[in-house]
């Protein structure tokens, strides 16, 4: 351990791993500083890793009837800066891997589409909330700096490329980059092959 995390290294290390085994005990390790905000509405699954500098926040809505609102299945990796903000309900399912800074959220302050919207002389902060659950399927690989928006459903198996911003639904077996994030490939399960759309 000496060798490839150097002296301070390890002591932060093994700092984080008594961190996690007496707040975390079912998690692999989670690394310091961890920031996590009402930790009652948040279900951690086994084998979960974060790296440094991750934020996991509830701030449930009025009226909010489950007990849970960010739920994360088993052997979820998250990595360095990672920042998961819900006031109603984000899943994200197992065996799920993420690169640094990722941005989750269900929520928005105020209401931007055609039906209902806010006026841009409105203080931000004092926009209501709007929530739209986020679901992230079993096996997806989430690159580098991707945020996730509102209302959007990763299907399993999927991976969503560096830098995207997704905005919409993404089908299950895909690959999806940009942004807003577009699919540019699906596994063809007949020739077991990615294939560009």
């Amino acid at each position: 351990m000496l060798e490839r995390y150097g002296f301070l290294g390890s002591i932060r290390l093994f700092l984080s791993l008594i961190y996690t085994k007496l707040f975390f005990r079912k998690a692999r390790l989670i690394r310091l500083p961890f920031d996590i905000r009402n930790k009652k509405y948040i279900k951690i699954g086994e084998n979960f890793t974060a790296g440094f500098g991750c934020r996991i926040e509830v701030f449930p809505v009025d009226g909010h009837t489950g007990d849970t609102c960010i739920k994360i299945g088993k052997n979820v990796q998250i990595n360095d800066y990672v920042h998961i903000g819900a006031i109603g309900s984000i899943i994200i399912g197992d065996n799920v891997l993420m690169a640094s800074k990722i941005y989750i959220s269900d929520h928005n302050h105020g209401s931007y589409d055609d039906l209902v919207s806010d006026h841009p002389m409105s203080i931000p902060i004092e926009r209501e909330s709007v929530c739209k659950p986020v679901i992230i399927g079993d096996n997806v690989w989430i690159g580098e700096s991707v945020c996730i928006l509102p209302g959007v459903n990763i299907g399993k198996g999927c991976v969503i490329g560096a830098l995207s911003v997704v905005t919409k639904n993404i089908p299950d077996y895909s690959i999806a980059v940009g942004s807003p994030a577009k699919v540019v490939k699906k596994y063809d399960f007949e020739i077991n092959k990615w294939i560009r759309i």
